[in-house]
C-alpha cells in the first residue's frame, strides 16, 4: 500500500461494497495527498508536464473559438466547467501513480493503458461528466440571458456587467450556488469512481455507488480537499493558463492517493487491471 494509506490505517473501515471496504477520515488528509503527488510528479515529470501541456492548449484553443464566434461571456463558465471534466482527462495519471505503486514500467505510452482499463465503464462515466458540463453550460447561459435581458455583454464591458454592475452580486451568488451543487455532485460521483475503474475489474454503477458513499462517510474531509482543487485550480487559470501545466498533473496524482486514502481493498477478492502495454 501506499505511504498515504499506511498513515490512515487505524482509521475505521465501513462495511463493504463488492468486498471494497471505505474508511471513515476523520482528519484532513490534503496536505499529505499533495506531497504523495508531487512525489509521484518528481519521479515521473515527462509525463506529468505532457497531460498538463496538453491542458494548456486545450484551454487556448477554447478559448480562440468562443471569441471568434463572439461568446466570450462563456470564458468563466467554461473555465469552471473544466473542473467537471478533468477527472476523466486525468485517467492517464492516475494509470501512472498507479503503476508507480506497483513497480511497473512507466511511460507516456505506458500511461495511456489507463484509458483502456474498463474502457466501456470509463466511458459512460465519461458520458454521465459530460452531461453535467452540458448542463452547466446551458444554466450559465440561461443566467445571462435572464439577468441581462437576452443580450450578451460586448467584450469592452464584459468585466464591468460580471463583476461590478447592480445586479453582478445577485449574479454571481446565483451562478456560484447553482454551479457549487453540480460540482459537488460531480465530485461526490467521481471522487473515487474513475480511478477505481482504472484499478478494478468492477462495474461503472457500483463505482459510482462506492464513489458517493466514501463522499458521505467523509463529507467534511473531502469538501475541504474539493476546495484545495478548486482554488489550485483557479490559480493556475488566472496565470493565463500556464500554471495549469502543473497544478493539473499534481492534483491527477494527487487524487490517486486520495483513493488510495479512502478504500480499503485488502480484503476485496475483486481482481486488479493488469493488462500490459506493449
Amino acid at each position: 500500500m501506499t505511504e498515504t494509506t499506511i498513515h490512515l490505517k487505524n482509521n475505521t473501515v465501513e462495511p463493504k461494497i463488492s468486498g471494497i471496504g471505505i474508511r471513515e477520515i476523520t482528519t484532513d488528509q490534503s496536505g499529505a495527498w499533495l506531497e504523495a503527488g508531487w512525489r509521484d510528479f518528481k519521479r515521473a515529470p515527462a509525463i506529468g508536464l505532457a497531460y498538463g501541456a496538453f491542458c494548456v492548449l486545450a484551454g487556448y484553443l477554447v478559448v480562440l473559438s468562443i471569441f471568434q464566434t463572439g461568446q466570450q461571456h462563456l470564458t468563466l463558465p467554461l473555465a469552471a466547467g473544466f473542473m467537471l471534466l478533468a477527472p476523466v482527462l486525468a485517467v492517464g495519471l492516475y494509470e501512472t501513480s498507479r503503476r508507480l505503486e506497483m513497480g511497473e514500467n512507466v511511460t507516456l505510452w505506458h500511461s495511456l493503458n489507463g484509458f483502456r482499463r474498463n474502457p466501456g465503464q470509463i466511458g459512460a462515466i465519461s458520458i454521465m461528466l459530460m452531461l453535467f458540463f452540458l448542463a452547466w453550460t446551458r444554466i450559465a447561459m440561461l443566467l445571462f440571458a435572464l439577468f441581462y435581458h437576452g443580450t450578451v455583454p460586448s467584450l469592452d464591458v464584459l468585466l464591468w456587467t460580471t463583476f461590478f454592475a447592480r445586479d453582478a452580486i445577485i449574479f454571481l451568488i446565483t451562478g456560484s450556488i447553482l454551479g457549487g451543487v453540480l460540482a459537488i455532485m460531480v465530485f461526490a460521483v467521481s471522487v473515487v469512481s474513475i480511478p477505481l475503474l482504472v484499478d478494478r475489474d468492477v462495474d461503472v454503477i457500483t463505482a459510482v455507488i462506492i464513489s458517493c458513499t466514501a463522499f458521505r462517510k467523509n463529507w467534511k474531509v473531502l469538501t475541504g480537499w474539493a476546495a484545495v482543487i478548486a482554488i489550485l485550480s483557479a490559480c493556475g487559470m488566472v496565470v493565463f493558463l500556464l500554471g495549469l501545466a502543473i497544478i493539473m498533473p499534481l492534483l491527477g496524482f494527487s487524487s490517486w492517493h486520495a483513493y488510495r486514502g479512502l478504500i480499503d481493498t485488502s480484503q476485496t477478492e475483486t481482481a486488479r487491471l493488469r493488462r500490459q502495454v506493449p
